[in-house]
């Protein structure tokens, strides 16, 4: 299952909590095809029905099914540019067993 970071958890629950926001809010990822890397991260009040849900520390992430697969084994790192913007890293879990130590952005 995907962890966090301590890092992904702090920026994950700064962009969660803001003012206004409903209680249990957090932030998706998805993967629309299973053949193509490419992940969207979205803010979203809630899971979606079928989502896989990770909490740490009061950060929550909701998975889609296909990004769920695809991060089974990560972990997620996330960093503040000077500029506010947000970046989310993933690595592999320690043993998990990857050939190729590239480290894709989301």
């Amino acid at each position: 299952m995907l962890t966090l970071t301590e890092n992904a958890t702090l920026v994950i629950k700064s962009i969660t909590g803001v003012e206004g926001a409903p209680e249990g809010a957090g932030v998706r990822i998805s993967q629309e095809n299973p053949a193509d890397p490419a992940l969207a991260v979205t803010t979203t009040e809630a899971p979606r029905p079928g989502d896989q849900v990770v909490e740490e520390a009061g950060a929550r992430v909701f998975l889609e099914q296909n990004a769920a697969n695809a991060l089974d084994d990560k972990i997620l790192d996330a960093a503040v540019d000077d500029k506010g913007g947000v970046e989310f890293l993933l690595v592999p879990q320690p043993g998990a067993g990857h050939e190729n130590g590239a480290a894709p952005t989301v």
